[in-house]
C-alpha cells in the first residue's frame, strides 16, 4: 500500500506523523511519502519537500512563494508517475492542496482530506471545489459531517486527531519541577505559531502582561515559542519594553499544564487549552482592512473551535484591529481574583471534553484509507 501525504502547516504535520504511525499498525508494508515536516519525517515519511517551511497566510505572503508551490505541484507528478500511490491524503491548508487535489484528480488518484479546511467559516463557495476533487472529508468536528453533507460530499466522521496528540503527550517533569519550585502564580503566553501571528498579536499580549502585573505582583508570565525566531523577537520587544516574561521554545504544553491562566492566539491550541481545563482569553489581532473583510465574510458565532463545539462562549474572545491588552488584562484578573469563577469555567471545560476529546481519530482514518484502497483493489 503506497500513500502520498501532504501537510502545510505545524498542526497538520503533527496530524500526519500520527495518521503515519497508525496507518503502520495496520500495515507493516505500507509505504509513505509527501510533503510535510520534521514530525512527518520522524514518524517514516519520506519528504520530497518540508512543505510546513512554507506556512504563510495573506496575499503577498503566496504570491512570493508562488514559484514553489508551482514548482511542488509539478514535483508530487513527477513523483506520481515513477510510483502512482494507492491515494493522496491532505491535511488541512486549502490552497496549495485545492491545486495538489485537482492534479491527482486528473490522474485519476483518490483523494482524502484529513483534517479538512474550515470552509463553513469562510468561502463556503469553495465547496464545489471539495466536491469535484476529493473522494471523502474525513471530518475531525461534530458539526462538520452534516455540512458536508448538505452540499453533496462525502464524509466518514473520524473525530479530532488533536486529541490522539494529546493523549499521548508526554510533559517534562523535570521543567514542571523547576517552576513549580520558583513558586508564584503563573499566566501563560500563547503567540501562535505562524510568524505574521507572533508579529500581529506578540505586542499586544506583551502589554496585557503589564497591565496584570501592576495589579498582580505575584504573577509570573511563561511564554511559548513555536520558533527560536519567534522568541528572538519577542525577547526584543521584551527588553524594549522593560517587561519580566520568560520565554521558552517548545514548552508549549508544560506552560500550558503550568498556567493558571491563559492568553492564547486562536488557533487549535484551544483544543489543549480545553483538554488540560485551563480559564483562556482567545485573542487575535489583524489590520483594519483584514478586520473589516472578515466580518463581512465570516459569519459565526466564535472564532474558536472550543466555543463551536460547546455551541456556547465558554472562552472569550478578543478580536480587534487596535490595541486590546486592557480588556484582555481585566478577563485575565477576574480568574485570578476569583478562583471560585475559574473553577467554574474548569467544570464546564471538562464536561465538555468527556463529550468530544476522544482519542482515536488517526486510527479510525487509517482503517477507513485502508478499506477504501482495498475496495479500490477488487473494483478494479
Amino acid at each position: 500500500m503506497r500513500i502520498f501525504i501532504s501537510a502545510g502547516e505545524p498542526s497538520g504535520d503533527l496530524h500526519g506523523a500520527n495518521l503515519a504511525r497508525a496507518l503502520r499498525e495496520l500495515q507493516t508494508d505500507v509505504s509513505l511519502a509527501g510533503f510535510g515536516g520534521p514530525h512527518m519525517a520522524q514518524a517514516g515519511v519520506h519528504l520530497h519537500y518540508p512543505l510546513t517551511d512554507l506556512a504563510v497566510m495573506g496575499v503577498r505572503r503566496v504570491i512570493r512563494h508562488l514559484p514553489t508551490f508551482l514548482s511542488l505541484l509539478d514535483q508530487a507528478e513527477r513523483q506520481w508517475r515513477r510510483q502512482r500511490p494507492d491515494a493522496v491524503v491532505v491535511i488541512d491548508y486549502p490552497g496549495f492542496h485545492f491545486r495538489l487535489a485537482e492534479r491527482a484528480k486528473a490522474r485519476g488518484l483518490p483523494v482524502y482530506w484529513f483534517v479538512p479546511p474550515q470552509l463553513w467559516a469562510w468561502q463556503q463557495g469553495r465547496a464545489r471545489k471539495v466536491r469535484r476533487w476529493i473522494d471523502t472529508v474525513l471530518t475531525a468536528l461534530p458539526f462538520e459531517e452534516a455540512w458536508y453533507r448538505r452540499r453533496g460530499i462525502s464524509t466518514y466522521h473520524v473525530g479530532h486527531p488533536y486529541f490522539d496528540a494529546l493523549a499521548h503527550q508526554s510533559l517534562d517533569a523535570t521543567f514542571l519541577q523547576e517552576q513549580q519550585k520558583r513558586g508564584g502564580t503563573l499566566v501563560g503566553l500563547l503567540p501562535g505559531s505562524r510568524t505574521q501571528e507572533v508579529l500581529a498579536n506578540g505586542l499586544m499580549l506583551l502589554y496585557a502582561a503589564q497591565k496584570i502585573k501592576e495589579q498582580r505582583r505575584d504573577v509570573r508570565f511563561l511564554v511559548a515559542a513555536y520558533r527560536s525566531e519567534h522568541a528572538a523577537y519577542l525577547r526584543k520587544l521584551t527588553a524594549r519594553q522593560a517587561i519580566p516574561l520568560e520565554i521558552y521554545v517548545g514548552r508549549t504544553p508544560e506552560i500550558i499544564e503550568l498556567s493558571e491562566v491563559c492568553i492564547a492566539v486562536s488557533g487549535s491550541v484551544s483544543l489543549e487549552l480545553m483538554y488540560r481545563l485551563k480559564p483562556a482569553v482567545i485573542v487575535y489581532r489583524m489590520n483594519p482592512l483584514a478586520l473589516w473583510l472578515a466580518r463581512q465574510l465570516v459569519h459565526l458565532p466564535s472564532i474558536t473551535l472550543v466555543n463551536l463545539m460547546a455551541r456556547e462562549r465558554l472562552y472569550p474572545e478578543v478580536v480587534c484591529s487596535r490595541d486590546e491588552s486592557a480588556r484582555i488584562a481585566q478577563l485575565v484578573l477576574a480568574w485570578l481574583n476569583d478562583p471560585a469563577l475559574a473553577h467554574r469555567l474548569s467544570a464546564r471545560l471538562e464536561q465538555l471534553r468527556a463529550r468530544v476529546a476522544q482519542p482515536g481519530a488517526c486510527l479510525r482514518a487509517a482503517e477507513f484509507l485502508e478499506q477504501a484502497i482495498t475496495s479500490r483493489r477488487e473494483a478494479a
